[in-house]
């Protein structure tokens, strides 16, 4: 049987694979199986990476606001400010506190100093949430 040629429809289909991979270097550039596997490998590590950056972003963050912190004061730490945060119920996450941390570092000392006088705040919202004024020790009423 006579061997029969194609013609131009699979050399279509490569060269429409072979755009994707203008970017690899080497076979990966111009052997079609082998660029339709660097192909899945690309798209899997995407994938895996956009996880990964969220992973990283966060880290940054944090290492952010830690060492602003620190700086401050060696007895306060990140791990003491954000478990205050939680506790005293301020909806402020990481992304924010890091861009506060590197823009304005006054606002975040002016937050954590906040935070750690808290518990008079805390009772003076507990008293304003009952709508009771009550005497503090001072005998002001608040």
């Amino acid at each position: 049987m006579t061997r029969i040629k194609r013609g131009y429809i699979a050399r279509r289909r490569r060269t429409k694979i072979r755009l994707f991979a203008s970017s690899f270097r080497g076979a990966h550039s111009r052997l079609t199986r082998t660029i339709t596997q660097q192909k899945i490998r690309a798209l899997v590590s995407a994938h895996r990476d956009r996880d990964r950056k969220k992973r990283d972003f966060r880290r940054l963050w944090i290492t952010r606001i830690n060492a602003v912190i620190r700086e401050r004061g060696v007895s306060y730490s990140y791990s003491r400010l954000i478990h205050d945060l939680y506790k005293r119920q301020l909806l402020l996450n990481r992304k924010i506190l890091a861009q506060i941390a590197i823009s304005n570092r006054n606002c975040l000392y002016m937050i954590s100093n906040e935070i750690i006088k808290g518990g008079s705040l805390e009772r003076i919202h507990q008293n304003n949430l009952n709508g009771v004024p009550r005497r503090m020790n001072s005998g002001k009423v608040e």
